[in-house]
């Protein structure tokens, strides 16, 4: 992956016609079913630290195609053993088309392994999760005309394949929107699409918020929950992590919360979230090899712009 390329997927995603995007989307349901095949169903992706020497990071991009870009460009970001986003692909940016098919060419030539590893977030739920505004069918049918609907609905059947978690084994767990407030084991978040809606995990695991409190609290959002200090603190220990790592809310790039257990990384920037700073999570060798807080990932691996 190069400047050049990627130029060149950006150039092809504007001028891209129906027939051209949908192969692309049928041939990314394929390469996302096959990995869910081969993870049993399960919605955990597990990297043993080990392995990899460098690992991105990145969060919530709704349609903003020029952060993304920036991010892909980066040299550090080509050569990462990992490339992991957290979910919230479309909605509102006007170019949330043009992301969905960059982000889709480039998991396609990253091919199977999941190098790349695209995280299901709240604007990628199960139709009985909705959010508002949703402007991802409107932004398709401006781009495509009548033919966009169909295109939008082969896009929604991508989400059920899609991960909802990443665990890199004693280091770091990585999720949308929060933690649970009610598990009791791994599985508890691996299979939570499955227990879902008798549970609450899934909906928990892609829209809740940190709280800086104990307990948990109905969420302003209308779904999910707000969960506190002590609930971090126990999921830590039931997956053997040090810090949890999570999207979902606008900040200035990176946010620290729980006294340095929940590190928010928001990777978008620019209307309709107004926030002037935008980041990625760069963990190379050293962060893998030892845990690190989220106060110390603030310092040594965030990359704003």
């Amino acid at each position: 992956m190069n400047v050049e390329e990627i130029d060149e997927w950006v150039e092809q995603a504007f001028k891209a016609d129906v027939e051209e995007f949908s192969a692309l989307i049928a041939e990314a349901k394929e390469l996302l079913a096959e990995e869910h095949r081969f993870r049993n169903g399960s919605g955990l992706v597990r990297i043993d630290p080990y392995t990899v020497r460098s690992v991105v990071v990145i969060g919530d991009i709704h349609g903003d195609l020029e952060s993304l870009v920036h991010i892909l460009k980066q040299r550090e970001v080509a050569t990462a053993n990992r490339i992991i986003f957290l979910g919230d692909y479309g909605d509102r940016g006007e170019e949330s088309v043009e992301v969905y098919s960059v982000i889709l060419t480039l998991k396609m030539l990253a091919g199977r392994g999941e190098r790349v590893i695209l995280l299901r977030g709240n604007h990628e739920g199960p139709p009985d999760m909705p959010f508002r505004p949703h402007e991802l069918p409107m932004f398709f049918v401006r781009k495509y005309g009548e033919r966009g609907k169909a295109l939008y609905r082969a896009v929604k059947e991508l989400w059920v394949y899609l991960p909802h978690a990443v665990l890199v084994t004693g280091r770091y767990l990585m999720v949308h929107g929060g933690v649970p407030c009610n598990i009791t084991s791994l599985d508890d978040v691996a299979y939570a699409h499955e227990t879902h809606p008798s549970s609450s995990t899934f909906k928990e695991l892609l829209w809740s918020d940190p709280i800086e409190a104990n307990g948990c609290f109905e969420s302003v959002r209308g779904a999910g929950r707000m969960f506190g200090e002590n609930v971090t603190d126990e999921v830590r220990r039931i997956s053997g992590v040090k810090t949890i790592i999570r999207s979902h809310e606008s900040c200035e790039g990176v946010a620290v919360r729980h006294g340095g257990m929940v590190l928010t990384v928001f990777s978008r920037k620019g209307a309709p979230y107004f926030n002037n700073r935008a980041a990625y999570l760069l963990l190379d060798e050293t962060m893998l090899r030892e845990a690190k807080d989220a106060n110390e990932l603030e310092r040594t691996a965030t990359r704003v712009w």
